[in-house]
């Protein structure tokens, strides 16, 4: 469905407000006519399209094209800044993304929202708003991002997966689910994926990881949760991912993780 009822009835091309929303609130599958940037201020939420997962933590961006749908799943109280952006503005057209919002891009994002809904798209507004698309354009890709395939078989498996990151049964259950042999399901996953099934559900398991481990849930109960038999065999798998101990992450800047 379109979401339309958060802005004004004609608004200028590129608007933004701030908001909150609930811990354990999910905004279901939706989309919007605008371009979407989403600034997390605090709180930590996973957002979903057809294609793609993105875990979120504070001082992290995300951008949608318009038309994207997505469905967002707030795992704790959550503070944000969106911008709406017309996609017929030039460079509105940028492809999904997750980055690191840089101080200039708050800055900007902290001067569209200060004139609310009411103002003319002069010069000063154009070049606010296409600096606001270069900077989104600019920023590096972070950790976060989790590919999903297209076949319809092994879709099913992947977000049966997402959804319970901990779920322990092996490749021959997933391929039985796929409908496949093994072998196929294997050489299938490797060619719409380019990683394997077990790459690829680590790597579920990782972000899953940090973003739970961000929220503030102890190492050791994340590794329960996530399937494994101790913390440090837990630990290990987030040590081969991310090049880190998970305890550091609480220490750290919200950009440092990188997959």
């Amino acid at each position: 469905m379109k979401r339309t009822v958060d802005l004004p009835c004609h608004p200028p091309p590129v608007v933004g407000f701030a908001d909150r929303y609930a811990g354990g609130f999910v905004d279901g599958f939706h989309t919007h006519d605008r371009a979407q940037l989403s600034l997390f201020l605090a709180g930590t939420v996973a957002v979903s399209t057809k294609s793609e997962s993105f875990t979120l933590r504070p001082g992290q961006a995300l951008w949608l094209p318009a038309g994207t749908f997505h469905q967002a799943n707030c795992r704790t109280d959550l503070t944000f800044q969106v911008i709406y952006v017309d996609p017929d503005l030039s460079g509105a057209n940028l492809p999904c993304r997750v980055f690191e919002a840089s101080t200039l891009l708050r800055g900007l994002v902290e001067e569209i929202i200060s004139m609310r809904f009411d103002f003319t798209m002069d010069e000063r507004m154009r070049s606010i708003t296409h600096l606001l698309l270069h900077e989104i354009a600019r920023a590096p890709q972070i950790a976060g991002r989790l590919l999903f395939p297209s076949d319809r078989r092994l879709l099913r498996v992947c977000e049966a997966i997402a959804a319970k990151p901990g779920d322990r049964r092996d490749i021959e259950h997933w391929a039985r689910e796929a409908g496949m042999a093994r072998r196929s399901f294997t050489r299938l996953f490797q060619i719409e994926m380019g990683m394997g099934f077990s790459a690829w559900r680590r790597r579920v398991r990782a972000i899953e990881a940090a973003s739970r481990i961000a929220a503030g849930q102890s190492v050791a109960e994340v590794a329960f949760d996530l399937g494994y038999d101790s913390a440090g065999s837990f630990s290990s798998m987030f040590h081969k991912t991310f090049g880190m101990a998970p305890s550091s992450l609480r220490s750290m800047r919200p950009s440092a993780l990188r997959l």
